[in-house]
């Protein structure tokens, strides 16, 4: 089987920014010289322990253990073969691989490849048929909408021809076969095993993930002959799940990471997105089919890296019934954000891009403006259930909203909306602050969860720097092997090798300079080498070790304060010797040949010494 040029693979490395590629799924900020944090893309967390380091190609995260380079990044998010990873990072930057045994490039092994060409191709091909005749109906939907074709190009919106095999024609022109696109969910099949295009005669959407590759597509019914569903989107796929993406996120991250205060603004459909977008919310995202559940948060908590409670995140929802169903779904799960979470429904219940449609782009903008506190548009609805003028009624809509105000885990928080709803119900905050409490004994569904999933992730411990003891020669060695690792190429080479050579006090960071010693250290990417030569359980500590922050406030000062902690090793290696020989003198008659070596020894390693300190 042919195989990627280690060569190549290696300057394909080399020439890439791993903060770019990692950038597009995490809000990265600086955390010291060479030095970027993000949250963790691999588990939930609330502050930032996720590290990249762009000079070394690595990145590790203090919460979980989980490093690698910009290979392995890809290979863990996207779950591509090595060769996939490396592919897709060499067309990025444009350059040729050669392959091994023949020339050619690798045949797919898990096809993941494929299914990205095959959404790219069918996401051109509908853009093609929206100008075409048949589509008058798909235009004059999206013209009805207020999108006229600008609008339409910029969110790559298309149309799928009512015939029942036009996709299938096209992508089997350009060398896609069946399997291929019934796995990409283009096609479906009948009961005799026949297939045919699963979107026919409908305005269709690309779905894209956060680095704007199409996945998928939603679309909707055009024709009334249509017996389908008004909106039918991708099924599940290698690269589609419905709940671990969001519609406009491509098009909305860079100015959700750049906005002071960060904010994403939470809408129901396709066209709302749009009409957000148009009218200057460009920060608008939907969900795909599904309930905004736990993985929508994580995927905006690491875009949005909100380590503060200053970010916001607004809910659209329309004011009738289902609307409150889902705002109240919604609720369920928006104590995991750190931002801060609101509700804003619009007047008449209109969604935005009838808002948008119906009083122009300033009332969209304007509808922000009446958000209201998630809680306390969650409490309103639980109170709208029940007669407030009967006593019966108010101490049935305090026990229905005294376990919402138990959920809010901010105990500044909590007594306030003790508080508003006492007043709500016109009654004693006593008597509520009570009802509170004792909901909140009975346990909120976010403590069960944490308590179901904490035996889950308990593991063994794996040697990590905190487990080590805080001792000055733990923090020297520790110090001087990150020296090494982030500025080794501005060491003294006589001094590195020397440092390499000695030996270390603490066994696990032994462990670390005897990988660092075994690797080729002028190949790219050589520090992440050393930390995979370690033994599984030292590897979470070596890629510590690798990332974390290098006191010193630019380059230059790294550097010497590198070369230093070098220096600091060997003359604690020369200070060992010369204890051990003085106690040898004392052994040892003075005039023999032992005692006078000593003796040179000793004359010698003062002279080093001192060459070492003065420098």
């Amino acid at each position: 089987m042919p195989r990627i040029r280690q060569a190549d693979v290696e300057e394909v490395k080399a020439r890439t920014n791993i903060a770019d590629i990692i950038g597009e799924r995490v809000a990265l900020k600086s955390a010291g010289v060479g030095s970027l944090k993000g949250l963790c893309p691999f588990h939930d967390e609330r502050s930032p322990s996720f590290n990249v380091r762009p000079s070394q190609g690595f990145y590790h995260c203090f919460g979980c253990g989980e490093s690698g380079d910009v290979y392995t990044f890809l290979q863990q998010m996207d779950h591509m073969t090595f060769a996939e990873s490396v592919e897709r990072v060499a067309q990025r930057i444009g350059f040729t691989l050669h392959y091994e045994e023949g020339g050619g490039p690798a045949p797919e092994t898990s096809g993941r490849a494929r299914l990205f060409a095959a959404n790219t191709a069918a996401a051109e091909f509908f853009r093609e048929q929206l100008m075409t005749p048949d589509a008058e109906a798909a235009r004059a939907f999206l013209g009805g909408r207020g999108f006229d074709p600008g609008a339409a190009a910029h969110f790559g919106v298309g149309y799928a021809p009512r015939g029942w095999d036009g996709l299938l024609k096209a992508l089997s022109a350009q060398g896609f076969t069946r399997d291929e696109l019934i796995t990409a969910g283009l096609l479906s099949t009948n009961q005799r095993g026949g297939a045919y295009d699963r979107f026919r005669g409908r305005v269709v959407w690309p779905i894209r993930d956060v680095t704007g590759q199409t996945i998928g597509f939603g679309a909707r019914k055009l024709y009334d002959e249509d017996q389908g569903p008004k909106y039918l989107n991708t099924p599940e796929t290698p690269i589609y799940k419905k709940n671990q993406v969001l519609y406009g996120l491509d098009l909305a991250k860079r100015d959700i990471s750049r906005g002071d205060p960060k904010r994403v603004v939470v809408v129901e459909g396709y066209t709302d997105v749009m009409a957000c977008h148009l009218a200057g919310i460009t920060t608008a995202v939907a969900t795909c089919g599904t309930a905004f559940g736990s993985e929508h948060i994580t995927m905006l908590r690491r875009v949005m890296g909100d380590d503060s409670a200053t970010g916001e995140v607004i809910f659209t929802f329309d004011g009738d019934e289902a609307g409150q169903k889902a705002a109240l779904r919604a609720f369920a799960e928006a104590d995991r954000f750190s931002a801060q979470t609101f509700v804003a429904v619009a007047p008449d219940g209109l969604d935005p891009c009838d808002l948008r449609l119906q009083r122009g782009d300033a009332a969209v903008r304007g509808l922000l403006d009446h958000r209201a506190p998630m809680f306390e548009f969650v409490i309103d609805r639980k109170l709208s259930g029940f007669p407030l003028s009967t006593v019966e009624g108010r101490v049935g809509a305090l026990r229905a909203a005294a376990p919402i105000v138990a959920e809010i885990r901010d105990r500044l928080l909590r007594p306030g909306y003790e508080r508003v709803l006492a007043q709500r119900l016109g009654m004693d905050p006593t008597d509520v602050h009570r009802e509170v409490e004792q909901a909140a004994r009975g346990g909120s569904r976010q403590e069960r969860r944490q308590s179901a999933s904490a035996g889950a992730q308990a593991a063994s411990p794996a040697a990590t720097l905190s487990a080590l003891p805080p001792t000055t020669d733990v923090a020297i060695e520790r110090d001087a092997l990150t020296g090494i690792l982030q500025y080794g190429h501005r060491i003294d080479p006589t001094i590195l090798q020397r440092t390499l050579a000695t030996e270390f006090r603490t066994p696990a960071l032994e462990a670390v300079r005897v990988a660092v010693a075994g690797v080729d250290r002028t190949r790219p990417g050589w520090g992440q080498a050393a930390i995979d030569a370690l033994p599984p359980a030292l590897r979470q500590l070596g890629g510590e070790v690798l990332v974390r922050d290098f006191p010193a406030r630019d380059e230059e000062h790294a550097a010497v304060s590198a070369n230093a902690l070098c220096r600091r090793i060997i003359v604690r290696a020369l200070d060992g010797e010369k204890s051990e020989l003085l106690g040898a003198v004392q052994r040892v008659p003075p005039e023999s040949d032992e005692g006078r070596a000593v003796r040179m020894r000793l004359r010698d390693l003062d002279a080093e010494r001192q060459r070492l300190v003065g420098e």
